[in-house]
């Protein structure tokens, strides 16, 4: 039988709160975060999609380097001047319904490289 310390470490602490698994660190001062930088070539890539949505067009952005807060605020900006709603997940943007040419401006006027993808 193993012992307790194969179950992990700390996980929460009264003075500190919730710990990170990985690094041992209170969740506020958590270096893992800093550590999952998202990779790729610059290029914010905008399409639309409408499998698997019930014929439902929406729009996707992929490729954004910024990290979970920042890309939430992107996405939530993004919303709002095409006046939808939407969601972020998975590093990924999207837009419900056809908005591409309002996000591909919106995008440009943020200063990021925009490139359309798809049909």
């Amino acid at each position: 039988m193993k012992g307790l310390s194969s179950l992990g470490g700390l996980v929460y602490s009264t003075d500190h709160g919730r710990m990170c698994p990985d690094c041992r660190q209170p969740q506020a001062q958590c270096v893992c975060k800093a550590a999952a930088a998202p990779v790729g070539d610059g290029i914010v890539r905008v399409s639309r999609q409408t499998k698997g949505r019930g014929g439902k067009a929406v729009t996707v952005v992929t490729g954004l380097l910024l990290g979970g807060e920042a890309l939430a605020q992107v996405g939530k900006q993004l919303k709002a001047a095409c006046g939808s709603g939407g969601t972020v997940k998975d590093g990924t943007i999207e837009v419900q319904g056809d908005h591409v040419e309002r996000v591909i401006e919106a995008l440009k006027k943020s200063g990021h490289t925009v490139k359309r993808a798809g049909g």
